[in-house]
């Protein structure tokens, strides 16, 4: 990964990826540019967005105040979230010692740590006691339901594995963290994510048997957090619902932050439109965990009788792509192209045409139970009639190093204005 914001713009071959200074079409104005390059940098600046913890309250309340800037009424919806803060989190056999994510839900070791044999998973046979080593296939991880994930989990453990070692790989050789439900019990043993990059040592002592330490210590238990909701009143029979999460497990420039800023876009064209509609905005907490701000709302949210159309903009709207040239990913001045855009086929064809030249967004599906991701899934599950949604995994998906060289207002600005001109279609259509 490269190491500062220098060595990204060095490596780009110019300063051209710098807010103000891509070319976009009209109406990106360079202020919007501006504007959503502050957006971005002020969001990833809340630090790390682990729900309920203070970069998620931060970029919570700082989402009230903009909001409420332009005339939208505001509320918290309150919930519970599992939380864990790592004290040590590492693994370590002879020489070898490197660093890993805690899996949630936490089960800790205790800062002794866990002493036992490294064994992998993929040899068969009793692992009793032991540190099962789980390398997983190549992929853009993002889930622990994955069955792939799952299932040669809960072998291991049914083998006796008194914790497991996964070991992510992926596109970057960053450790990639996992969401994961609270609707099930966790898995009482500990679950600790490896990094590619570092996995060498262990799997050669894992081949071995050779003995190793796993150490999960810190704090957690359930803390508080909340759903920011907005409304503009409007007195109008029918309502727009626009979602997105803004939690997530590290700083999720590129995860969160760019569909964030195209959310507050398109929340601050609505609210200088003259659509007769109410308008409703939702920025959930809960995310990692399987959706649960979404499935909060839902509890609560305007019936799907009285909704014109649900917009979610998810994951990865707006990340930047690399060139994957030996050990150092190199940047790209374009968007990463694994994001997907659905929507109901009452309205998929204007949608369609309002996100032809966006790459990876002009082949949209039509919304349904194979298609649809992230929230927009129970979202489709309610009984929505119309909606629009999107989701995605950029290269540096769920890893600590998604900070602002995974984005910017350059690559936000086409998407942000796709959305704008999707919305607007649907709006003036004759929908019922």
């Amino acid at each position: 990964m490269i190491s500062s914001r220098r060595d990204f713009l060095l490596a780009a071959g110019v300063g051209g990826f710098a807010a103000g200074t891509a070319v976009a079409a009209p109406p990106d104005t360079p202020e919007d540019l501006a504007w959503l390059q502050r957006t971005l940098e002020r969001y990833d600046g809340f630090g790390i967005k682990a729900s309920g913890g203070p970069g998620d309250e931060a970029s919570g309340a700082w989402l009230e105040e903009m909001l409420g800037g332009w005339g939208y009424a505001r509320r918290r919806q309150p919930f519970e979230v599992p939380w864990f803060e790592a004290r040590r989190a590492t693994l370590s056999s002879g020489d070898a010692q490197a660093p890993v994510i805690p899996q949630a839900i936490v089960a800790p070791t205790g800062p002794q740590g866990l002493p036992a044999p490294l064994r992998l998973a993929s040899e068969p046979g009793d692992l009793t006691g032991a540190i099962a080593v789980l390398v997983l296939p190549f992929k853009r991880w993002g889930a622990l339901a994955d069955p792939q994930v799952a299932r040669p989990l809960a072998d291991a453990f049914a083998r006796g594995a008194a914790a497991a070692v996964l070991v992510t790989t992926g596109p970057t050789g960053e450790a990639i963290a996992l969401n994961v439900t609270t609707h099930k019990p966790g898995f009482e043993r500990p679950v600790a994510i490896l990094a590619p990059r570092d996995a060498g040592p262990f799997l050669a002592a894992a081949a071995q048997g050779a003995p190793a330490t796993l150490v999960v210590d810190g704090e957690g238990g359930r803390r508080p957090a909340f759903n920011v909701i907005a409304r503009l009143e409007r007195h109008a029979p029918k309502t727009v619902i626009v979602s997105t999460p803004r939690s997530g497990w590290f700083h999720c420039a590129g995860e969160r932050g760019s569909g964030l800023a195209a959310w507050l876009s398109l929340a601050r064209w609505l609210a200088r439109s003259d659509h007769a509609v109410n308008v409703e905005l939702l920025a959930t907490s809960g995310h990692e965990y399987e959706y649960l701000g979404g499935e909060h709302y839902l509890a609560q949210a305007p019936a799907s009788a009285v909704t014109r159309l649900w917009v979610h903009i998810g994951a990865s709207a707006a990340a930047r792509d690399w060139h994957e040239m030996g050990p150092v990913l190199r940047p790209l001045p374009s968007a990463d192209s694994q994001r997907i855009l659905t929507a109901t086929a009452d309205v998929v064809t204007p949608v369609r045409t309002a996100f032809r030249s966006i790459p990876g967004l002009e082949a949209t599906y039509v919304a349904d139970k194979t298609t649809a991701g992230g929230e927009l899934v129970n979202v489709l599950a309610a009984g929505y009639p119309t909606m629009i949604g999107l989701y995605g995994s950029h290269r540096y998906f769920h890893t600590q190093a998604d900070d602002m060289r995974c984005t910017g207002a350059d690559l936000v600005a086409p998407t942000a204005r796709a959305f704008r001109d999707a919305v607007d279609s649907c709006l003036r259509s004759p929908m019922a």
